[in-house]
């Protein structure tokens, strides 16, 4: 239990140490928000840049928000390294006039009930600290403590033609570990484009102005931008319904190298694959392989107003121990009325 929390605590003494302040480029810094959102999108391993037609797509393309026609509300849960994290996301979006869409996400990833052993460290004289890893503990000074990540996306997208749409997000970054927090504000901007029939391209530059986050300790740490590039290409009367592969790249500008699928010097470049067959757009199978080496497999059911999807992702072996599946479910609710639909249908 103890062990689980080393990773953390090591983060709270490096936060504590930080009196003065500075501004820092900080690798994985926003990767909480890499996590992905939606059943549906999950299940084709993330590749969802060029697919993004639903209340999703303030999450990985705004532009792809002005393919709404109706109001659409979608709820997730997702329980991560079996029950270890929770993860959660929520959003609304409507189309506005003839040719906007406007959207709200928030998303939350939380660990609770960490045990904090700061203060409960001793050495056989009882006093001083010795390593996090030794079981001489004074049990009765453990404390717990949360860690949380939120992030709100505030989402515009507009069709500038019929066939090129264009959107942009605003968001607000809020993170808690123990008694230290830090608060962001970053921007996206995304294009998503027809070139023709049932051939779908789409780019969402993330963090595009590099968004900054300030910890209460003074310590600044930049998030840089990330380009996700996407294509997807629709089979339409294939076994009764449509069958649509997808492909997206994200660029990174982290110096991840190794960490990556594969990278040129600095810049990195990780692979979403997915692919997505439905049955008289009733039914829906997924599978996908995402950006973290997982194969992901998905299945989904279309009802009156209602969707309804699942995906599952499962780690690969380690060397110490293998991390527990990923479930995800989640539920999209369309407002599919006629006073509802967008001006000028």
């Amino acid at each position: 239990m103890f062990k689980k929390s080393a990773f953390l605590l090591t983060t709270l003494l490096v936060l504590s140490s930080s009196l003065h302040s500075q501004t820092v480029i900080a690798k994985y810094a926003g990767e909480f928000m890499a996590l992905g959102v939606g059943g549906r999108a999950l299940g084709m391993g993330g590749a969802f840049v060029a697919v993004a037609n639903d209340v999703t797509s303030g999450y990985y393309n705004p532009a792809g928000l002005a393919n709404l026609n109706y109001p659409q509300l979608a709820l997730m849960h997702s329980e991560q390294f079996g029950n270890l994290v929770n993860y959660d996301y929520g959003s609304v979006a409507i189309p506005f006039q003839n040719d906007m869409s406007f959207g709200l996400s928030v998303m939350r990833l939380g660990v609770d009930g960490i045990p904090d052993t700061r203060n409960a460290l001793y050495d056989a004289n009882g006093d001083g600290i010795i390593d996090i890893n030794d079981d001489r503990l004074d049990y009765s000074r453990i404390t717990e403590f949360s860690n949380q990540d939120w992030a709100f996306y505030l989402t515009f997208a507009k069709r500038q033609t019929d066939d090129f749409y264009w959107g942009v997000n605003a968001k607000i970054i809020r993170r808690d570990l123990a008694e230290f927090g830090a608060t962001g504000i970053g921007f996206d901007i995304g294009a998503y484009y027809v070139p023709m029939e049932n051939l779908y391209l789409g780019a969402n530059l993330q963090d595009a102005t590099t968004t900054l986050v300030a910890w209460s300790t003074g310590r600044n740490e930049l998030v840089s931008p990330t380009l996700k590039i996407g294509v997807a290409y629709k089979v339409v009367e294939f076994l009764g319904g449509y069958i649509m592969p997808a492909l997206d790249f994200d660029v990174r500008f982290e110096n991840r190298q190794f960490a990556s699928n594969f990278n040129l010097g600095p810049v990195s470049f990780d692979m979403h694959a997915g692919l997505e067959y439905t049955y008289k757009n009733l039914i829906y199978v997924r599978g996908g392989y995402n950006d973290v080496k997982q194969f992901t497999v998905g299945a989904g059911v279309k009802l009156p107003k209602l969707n309804i999807d699942y995906s599952f992702a499962r780690f690969n072996e380690s060397a110490v121990e293998r991390l527990d599946d990923s479930h995800r479910i989640s539920i999209m609710l369309t407002l599919e009325e006629p006073r509802f639909l967008r001006d000028g249908l």
